[in-house]
């Protein structure tokens, strides 16, 4: 094999690697649902600080619910992952972050 082939190959390679390595904490955001429909982004269960996000990957439009405490993070991810974002907007919860997850302690039988 030539060496422009091989080294086609590896970069092939890489790029996989980049695609099924993905971490979205390493720009600090928090995807709460993928490829998801309209009427899913809408729930009042999600913190504020959520936002829907519309790209295209694989020539398909596709819709996110993400949450960072900075737009400019998503788009950074989105556009680093997928190359085309289309809009981000804000979210419909409801929640508090800070509240957001929290599961308040099982209480304690009282002895009689």
């Amino acid at each position: 094999m030539s060496t422009e082939v091989q080294e086609e190959k590896k970069e092939e390679v890489v790029e996989e690697k980049k695609e099924n390595n993905f971490d979205p904490s390493v720009y600090s955001c928090e995807i709460l649902l993928e490829k998801t429909t309209e009427q899913k982004s809408r729930d009042k269960k999600f913190p504020t600080d959520a936002f829907n996000v519309s790209y295209i990957a694989d020539g398909e439009e596709r819709l996110d619910v993400t949450r960072s405490s900075k737009m400019s993070n998503i788009f950074d991810m989105y556009y680093d992952r997928y190359g085309n974002v289309k809009d981000i907007a804000y979210g419909h919860g409801s929640i508090n972050p800070i509240q957001w997850g929290y599961k308040s302690p099982e209480k304690k039988k009282k002895r009689k």
